[in-house]
């Protein structure tokens, strides 16, 4: 059973006269849509939650009204899908409002929001770091230090080849080589010391 909210009365009653007979209409077309819903007020206007989520709401500015349904996307350059409401002949026909309100209804039931999910962009692997031929050599001098980094996740190999690459001076990637083979050999990741911190 809806739950009818007082001051969506009061709110529809202070409306300029052209704006009263289009919310009543949507007032009405919302609760036939989804009949157990609840009305309460969200940022100074009025809305239908339908359990608990927003599902769709209406306002009333100085010349125009608005109709949002949450999920189903902004067009043109008013506050909802609708654009700026003068008359009720503004809003699309009923059967196609009442379709939008009970398929974000559907979705609330089924997602636990009105808004509907963008797909997850995919994300393109990072790039392999060219291997160091110093490193590479060492390497194939050290089979088990090689094995250990060839059974790293990418991220772990990577972050030992950038490491040895990002090195200016030779001595410094000798050192990190150096490093490098003695913890590949025992199996440990480059940021093995601060695993268990």
């Amino acid at each position: 059973m809806a739950t009818l909210d007082p001051r969506f009365d009061e709110y529809i009653a202070k409306a300029a006269p052209f704006a009263q007979p289009i919310l009543h209409h949507i007032r009405k077309l919302v609760h036939e849509a989804v009949p157990d819903l609840t009305e309460t007020m969200k940022w100074s206007m009025p809305h239908f939650q339908h359990k608990g989520k927003n599902l769709a709401g209406m306002a009333v500015f100085k010349a125009h009204c608005a109709m949002m349904i949450h999920g189903d996307g902004r067009q043109g350059d008013a506050m909802g899908q609708f654009g700026k409401l003068a008359s009720i002949a503004d809003l699309p026909g009923d059967n196609e409002l009442k379709s939008k309100i009970v398929a974000a209804a559907e979705r609330i039931e089924s997602e636990g929001t009105a808004l509907k999910k963008k797909p997850a962009a995919a994300k393109a692997p990072k790039a392999e770091i060219p291997m160091p031929e110093a490193f590479g050599a060492a390497l194939e001098a050290h089979p088990a230090a090689k094995a250990a980094l060839d059974a790293f996740a990418p991220s772990h190999r990577r972050e030992y080849v950038q490491w040895i690459a990002e090195a200016k001076a030779e001595a410094t990637r000798n050192r990190r080589i150096a490093q490098a083979i003695e913890w590949l050999s025992e199996g440990k990741k480059r940021n093995w010391k601060y695993e268990n911190c």
